[in-house]
Formats: structure tokens, sequence, C-alpha cells
């Protein structure tokens, strides 16, 4: 067989890194819970309530509360695939740069398909969700944004924690020019679709904010407000029937799920 040398465990370990880098959104989630995933697995995300504080008098402090489990389960739910035809698997391995070119272009469909996901499932699960609000100022921009900080912090996410709000282009176009920091030589940053700082919040970029047809859901969120998990389950080589080709598909499992929906805010924003 033309494949018969396919190197199936380093172009999975090739894909999950470059998923690592193309998938925006992904970044920017908690993904301490990855494992051995697989479809249809759960995942226990575990939490704990907060204990109360009492007023100390010398008596005595009675019978330890017991703290609520507020622990919640994250299901590996979606399972995506790619499925193309090269004219020699060996071949392409050999040649170089053909076969990561080719893994490279899979790896971006499903990087945007994830990240799609998430926007989707992070927009109609967030603590809080403003109104349909018009933005076609900078003044707009700053006034919808500034309502989403303020509500976190009310929240209580402390000053200090990693937030980032993932604004469409056209609010960022509208922000920039008088509001927004920009380091345009950290280039990490840049890959990373980061554009800089809002009162001490990192802006990104992204066109895979979810919409529901009137308005973008922009996404102003602590990285401890969504949870993921991703596995790059198998990437083979095959024969199609029929055809004097080879082919290769790949299945990615993952699950997405808003766990502290209060670090979460949704700015419903249309031009």
């Amino acid at each position: 067989m033309a494949y018969a040398n396919f190197k199936q465990t380093f172009w999975s370990k090739y894909i999950q890194h470059e998923l690592e880098k193309k998938a925006i959104l992904a970044d920017f989630c908690n993904r301490q819970f990855e494992g051995e995933a697989k479809y249809g697995n759960q995942i226990k995300i575990l939490g704990v309530g907060r204990p109360s504080i009492g007023n100390y008098t010398g008596a005595d402090i009675g019978t330890p509360e017991t703290v609520e489990d507020s622990s919640v389960f994250l299901t590996i739910d979606k399972a995506k695939y790619f499925n193309f035809m090269v004219d020699d698997v060996d071949k392409a391995q050999s040649k170089p740069g053909l076969m990561e070119a080719l893994m490279e272009e899979a790896t971006l469909a499903m990087a945007l398909q994830i990240d799609s996901d998430i926007a989707e499932i992070a927009g109609k699960n967030a603590g809080t969700t403003s109104e349909s609000t018009q933005i076609n100022t900078a003044s707009a921009a700053k006034t919808a944004i500034d309502a989403a900080i303020l509500k976190l912090r009310e929240n209580d996410v402390p000053l200090d924690a990693d937030v980032v709000m993932e604004l469409p282009p056209f609010v960022y176009a509208l922000l920039k020019e008088k509001y927004i920091d920009l380091d345009t030589d950290n280039t990490e940053m840049l890959r990373k679709g980061i554009m800089g700082r809002y009162d001490g919040v990192r802006v990104r970029v992204t066109n895979n904010l979810y919409n529901d047809g009137t308005d973008y859901y922009c996404l102003v969120r602590t990285k401890k407000a969504v949870a993921y998990v991703n596995q790059i389950d198998k990437v083979e080589p095959y024969r199609p029937e029929g055809l004097f080709s080879d082919a290769i598909k790949g299945l990615n499992v993952y699950g997405v799920k808003v766990v502290r929906p209060k670090e979460l805010y949704v700015i419903k924003a249309h031009k």
C-alpha cells in the first residue's frame, strides 16, 4: 500500500499542536481538565462553595459547616472530521512541506469550527447578556464594554484577574483609535489575536463570534469562565473504493461548557 508508512502518531501530534496555535477562542479557555477525551465521555470539573465567615468571640464556634459541592460535568459531545485525497501518501510525506501544508489547511478548518462552537456555547450561556445594542461610534463601543467590565467586577472578579474581550472587527475598529493601548511589537500577542488592552482587559479580534442573525455576541470573560477539552482521536490513511488515489481522514472530539457564568458577559452588538 502507498500509505503503509504513514506516520499516524506524528501527524496526530502535529494537528494537536497546530490547533493550540490556531484556535483563538479555545486559547482562552480553562484547559486543566484535559486528559483522555473520548466521544460521549463525561469529565467532572470539581468545584466547591465558599465557606462562611463568622465573628469569633472566644466562645465555642460550633459544628463545622458542610461546604456545598458545586462540581459540574463536561460532556465530550462534539465530533468533527476531515477527509481529503492526495495522489500518494508516501510521496506527499517525502516532499518537503507538502504534507505539512495539507495538514495545516485541515487544521485551520478544524480550529475555525472549534472556535465557532465555543463562541456559540459561551454566547448562549453567559451569566449576563446585554440588550441588542447598535454600536456605530467609539463612544457607543466604550459604553457597552464599560458596562460589561463593571458587571464582572460587581460579580467579584478580582481586579488582577486575566480577562479578555473578544470583538468582531467593526467594534474593534471603532474602539482602537481612542481607547486601546496597542503593542504592535508583540508578535506573540498579535498571533493570538490580541490587539491591545482596554482598562486592563486584553482585546482580541475574531470573525468567529456567534451571530443570531441580528447581533454578534461579543464575549467579555475570565479564563476560568469556559472549560474546553479536546483530543485528536484518529488520523488514518485509506484507499477510497473505486478511486486510484489515497486519502486521509481525521477525527477530533471535544467538549465545551460554561462553568463560571458570572465571569462571562455577552454584549449583543450590531452595526
